[in-house]
C-alpha cells in the first residue's frame, strides 16, 4: 500500500495531483532561498498569519498548505504526501482527492485562526497530510470488511505515532495536525453518506 515502486515518470502519470502538489511545494521554496527575488515574499503574502486572516486576507487559510519554512520542512511533508498520498489518489480519483486534500487542509487552517491568537503565524502541509490520515481512518471506519486488513495494520499505527509526535515535536500546529485529521475523517464521511465515495 505505501511502498512505491513506480519510476519518476511512472509515478507522474500515476499521480498527477500529488506530483503537481509537490511541484508548487518545491517551486516555493525555491523561491524564498534564490537572491534575485525577495526572500521573505511568500512568507509576507501567503504564510498563516491569523492577524491578517482577520483583516480580510482569507487566501491565508488555503496558501500555507504549500508554503514551508526550510528544505528538512519541504523534504518531510512531501515525503509524507508520496507515501501516503498515491493509494488515495487512485482509490477516491484525482478530483474526490484534491477535495478531501485541500479541504483537510484549509479546515486544519481555519480552526487555527479560530483557535490560536492573531498573532500566531503557521505554513505547511502537515494539516492536510493528517487530513490523508482521517480519510484511512474513514474508510476503515466505514468499510470494515472491504477495507484490506493489511492495511488496517499499517494504518492505525501510523495514525498513533503521528498524533504522538505532534505533542512530543517542538514547533509544532498542534492544532492544526489534529484538525487536519478530524477534518478529512468529516469530508471523507460526509462523501461517503452522500455516495460520492463507495468501495462497493
Amino acid at each position: 500500500m505505501f511502498v512505491r515502486r513506480e519510476s519518476f515518470s511512472q509515478f507522474l502519470k500515476m499521480y498527477p495531483i500529488i506530483s503537481i502538489i509537490i511541484f508548487i511545494h518545491l517551486c516555493l521554496f525555491l523561491v524564498t532561498i534564490v537572491p534575485f527575488f525577495p526572500q521573505n515574499w511568500v512568507y509576507q503574502h501567503l504564510s498563516g498569519i491569523n492577524l491578517f486572516i482577520a483583516g480580510g486576507e482569507y487566501w491565508r487559510l488555503f496558501t500555507p498548505i504549500f508554503v514551508h519554512t526550510g528544505f528538512a520542512h519541504v523534504l518531510f511533508n512531501s515525503f509524507s504526501l508520496v507515501l501516503f498520498g498515491p493509494y488515495l489518489e487512485r482509490l477516491l480519483g484525482k478530483f474526490i482527492f484534491l477535495i478531501v486534500y485541500i479541504g483537510s487542509g484549509v479546515f486544519a487552517n481555519l480552526v487555527t485562526f479560530i483557535i490560536m491568537p492573531l498573532t500566531y503565524m503557521h505554513v505547511g502541509a502537515s494539516g492536510a497530510i493528517f487530513g490523508l490520515f482521517g480519510v484511512y481512518l474513514a474508510l476503515i471506519v466505514h468499510f470494515k470488511r472491504l477495507f484490506p486488513a493489511q492495511g488496517k495494520q499499517v494504518v492505525m499505527p501510523i495514525i498513533a505515532i503521528g498524533v504522538i509526535m505532534t505533542f512530543l515535536q517542538p514547533g509544532v500546529n498542534i492544532t492544526a495536525h489534529l484538525a487536519g485529521l478530524l477534518g478529512g475523517f468529516i469530508i471523507c464521511t460526509i462523501l461517503i453518506k452522500i455516495k460520492v465515495i463507495s468501495l462497493r
